[in-house]
């Protein structure tokens, strides 16, 4: 069990090439551009995130720019990931680097800290992967990493990357542990990261949480999460919600045992929410 982080959700893990990144972000899919997702980001902010994840798909990369530019906080004090869509891998490199361009414009800034392809799309993603090479030695992004990359994908893109990725973001919940993806993100250095941690609601299914949250006077939610630090795993819980996004906070001054963290670990049963990327077919 890792040891526990007890300092805040500033708290930071430090990736391969040195770039902190907080444990603790801002989750945004399915938050609406325009107010919506401002509101959720300042509110964020406001609390204490320093850490923000979006993508091209989500379609709300300029409200996430907005609020974070309007919020008074310092660009630098803020990680903002976001993430290349399939579509431009499929139309290649050039549009690859188009794309990260128009990510960029919509945020309002001049560097992404970190850029994610966002799936493995079959007979694409290793022409993206270069591409992205190119814009970390070129200094436009501090970090780079994939996204939904199991250990197949990992292996072979490790045959022959420039640049191991410093990021592997991926559905990780009790219910998909995924303990071989971990470990292999373990050993090369490639710091793993939970998408859709609360399980899109589901987590309210697991009486395990309600039961070990008991024991600590912490909510289900805040059980799950903390189970996520103590796998090694930052998590980007999503949510619109001023009062979950400071309940989300409330994860670094308590750790669960090292029974807890086995018992959360036994709901393991392989099963997804969200699609298999081996079957991507968007």
């Amino acid at each position: 069990m890792a040891t526990p982080i007890l300092d805040g959700p500033s708290a930071c893990v430090t990736l391969s090439n040195g770039v902190r990144m907080p444990w603790l972000g801002l989750g945004t899919w399915r938050s609406a551009d325009g107010d919506e997702v401002e509101a959720a980001v300042r509110v964020a902010l406001e609390a204490g995130y320093r850490h923000v994840d979006t993508a091209a798909v989500y379609r709300n990369e300029t409200g996430v720019g907005r609020a974070i530019r309007e919020s008074g906080v310092a660009r630098e004090d803020v990680f903002v990931t976001t993430k290349l869509w399939n579509d431009a891998q499929r139309e290649g490199p050039d549009a690859v680097r188009r794309a990260f361009d128009e990510s960029l414009a919509r945020l309002g800034l001049d560097e992404l800290d970190l850029y994610l392809v966002h799936w493995p799309v079959e007979g694409c993603w290793r022409d993206a992967w270069r591409v992205l090479e190119d814009l970390y030695e070129e200094g436009r992004c501090r970090a780079i990493g994939v996204s939904n990359f199991l250990v197949h994908h990992l292996e072979a893109l490790l045959e022959d990357c420039r640049i191991v990725p410093m990021v592997n973001q991926v559905e990780f919940h009790p219910w998909l542990v995924q303990p071989e993806l971990l470990a292999t993100c373990r050993a090369r250095g490639i710091q793993h990261e939970a998408w859709s941690p609360l399980m899109q609601g589901r987590f309210l299914e697991l009486p395990e949480l309600a039961e070990i949250g008991r024991a600590h006077g912490r909510t289900p939610a805040q059980v799950l999460l903390r189970w996520n630090l103590q796998k090694g795993s930052v998590t980007i819980p999503k949510s619109v919600r001023p009062e979950r996004i400071r309940e989300n906070m409330g994860i670094f001054d308590f750790a669960l045992a090292h029974e807890e963290v086995a018992r959360i670990d036994a709901l393991d049963r392989g099963e997804r929410i969200g699609p298999h990327p081996d079957e991507i077919e968007f």
